[in-house]
């Protein structure tokens, strides 16, 4: 007899496919649920406010890190764009290279900003602290430097092509090279 038994043994039941998916999602029969008491519920609430559903402000999470994640992607999307354009029309380059490697970060790896400007580190990609490190389509190697004394688990290196493709490397720190030296350094394997 299989863990998933019990769907059928709902449908038996008669409860309906949306009840039966709800369950399928939890991985458990709705008689195996724990219960909460609604009164117990209307008591926790019993002193919170109540919003319709235009008028919910965002909280702030972490400090840099986006309230939309789809709202950051039409930005980096029109960031790109403009920074593509701005090449076409003058020939030379944007230089908003580590703010669209971060972006990219964030989109991508699930990067966590740290405040503007704090020191040792970018973010945090799952609990890990990261450095960000972007290399432009003006640069010619693959390989970037970053201090030792930083505060970070991880390495992220995001190149950039001249056709603004995008292409990230996520490196721990104990596999960047570097020696006794006041930076450490990692390479991204294979640049578009």
């Amino acid at each position: 007899m299989s863990d998933w038994d019990f769907l059928y043994e709902m449908n038996d039941r008669g409860y309906s496919p949306q009840e039966i998916a709800d369950a399928a999602g939890s991985g458990a029969a709705p008689w195996e649920w724990e219960r909460i008491d609604r009164e117990w519920v209307e008591e926790q609430l019993e002193d919170e406010p109540h919003e319709d559903a235009s008028s919910v402000e965002p909280t702030r999470s972490r400090e840099g890190f986006p309230f939309s994640i789809l709202e950051q992607t039409e930005i980096f999307e029109d960031l790109v764009d403009c920074a593509a354009r701005h090449f076409e029309n003058t020939g030379r380059y944007l230089q908003v290279w580590g703010e669209l490697g971060e972006i990219y970060a964030e989109i991508k790896f699930g990067l966590r900003r740290h405040a503007t400007h704090a020191p040792g580190s970018d973010g945090t990609i799952d609990g890990k602290l990261v450095e960000v490190k972007s290399i432009s389509p003006e640069k010619a190697s693959d390989r970037v430097l970053v201090k030792r004394q930083g505060n970070f688990e991880q390495l992220l290196i995001v190149s950039i092509d001249q056709d603004f493709q995008f292409q990230g490397k996520l490196i721990d720190r104990s596999e960047l090279g570097g020696g006794a030296g006041k930076f450490l350094h990692g390479r991204l394997a294979s640049k578009p």
